[in-house]
């Protein structure tokens, strides 16, 4: 659907909720009262194929209005039930006037329904596959896989801080300050031109692969308390303090519950496509069959 399209059949839906808003307006806010809360409604009931207009011959359903409000956007929410009901009905009922009205219609029409028509029903098939995979017990079962397998090889992390100078003579200037007793965290925040030199060179907890690789290795080879000799990065010369390491801590399932949701969807839903595409027979046209830029070259559909 082009925009235009998308905002003459949309005109009607906007000027009911522009008149229901300048009348929300002018009401008056009922009184605070002390009075108990009602009970909500129980939902409506109604048969989705039941037809709630004809237009030249064609019905449009509750169930099309239905989909139809579901798409809205939540600022749409704010209106009562009977305006949003009458703007999507007129709403409906008017791009099905224009649609009534094209007599020849576009090849692209065909393109668009056939994407449409594919893209809901490979939606609807991984709505079901992901419903049964993705249960409290599988979430739990993939949580007690990663803390076992955390066990089994942790993961280190590092606690260090550094200072960060332009030129080797500085870093090792700097290094011999600390080496003949002066605190680590003043002269880092004394020379240091890293944004961490105000607070004292500290880096708090990284693990692998959070640092460039000069800075990383050097962390590796040292203990609690050690001091590096200047190290060289893009950044410039270093001096690292390692305070302290440890094995990175297993987050709590509440933590990792979105990534563990997703692990399991992107499974079961490649699993299930290898099973289809090992059983169907697909044919592709050769590599250089046709230009890759022509994708973009939308004229095309107009022909």
């Amino acid at each position: 659907m082009t925009r235009m399209t998308t905002l003459l059949g949309t005109a009607a839906l906007a000027l009911a909720l522009t008149t229901a808003a300048q009348a929300q307006d002018t009401t008056t806010e009922a009184p605070v009262t002390d009075a108990p809360v009602a009970e909500a409604a129980p939902a409506p009931t109604a048969d989705p194929a039941a037809v709630v207009a004809t237009v030249d011959g064609t019905e449009i359903t509750l169930g099309q209005m239905m989909i139809a409000r579901a798409q809205l956007p939540q600022q749409y929410d704010q209106f009562p039930a009977d305006v949003i009901y009458q703007g999507v009905l007129d709403q409906i009922v008017q791009q099905q006037l224009l649609s009534n009205s094209l007599t020849d219609v576009p090849a692209r029409v065909g393109w668009a329904m056939a994407n449409e028509e594919r893209s809901l029903r490979a939606g609807e098939v991984i709505t079901d596959l992901t419903k049964a995979a993705v249960t409290d017990e599988a979430i739990q079962a993939a949580y007690d896989e990663m803390v076992a397998a955390a066990a089994e090889e942790p993961v280190k992390e590092w606690n260090a801080s550094h200072l960060l100078v332009e030129t080797e003579e500085e870093a090792q200037a700097a290094k011999d300050r600390i080496t003949a007793g002066e605190d680590f965290a003043e002269v880092a925040k004394e020379v240091s031109t890293g944004p961490s030199g105000p607070t004292g060179g500290e880096l708090g907890w990284f693990g692998p692969g959070q640092m460039v690789a000069e800075f990383e290795q050097t962390v590796e080879g040292m203990e609690a308390d050690d001091v590096s000799d200047p190290v060289q990065t893009q950044f410039g010369w270093h001096i690292v303090k390692l305070n302290e390491t440890r094995d990175k801590p297993v987050a709590a399932l509440e933590e990792v519950r979105a990534e563990i949701v997703g692990g399991l969807q992107e499974a079961v839903i490649l699993s299930k496509i290898e099973e289809l595409k090992a059983a169907a027979t697909v044919t592709l046209a050769e590599p250089d069959a046709f230009d890759p830029a022509v994708l973009t070259n939308l004229d095309l559909l107009e022909k």
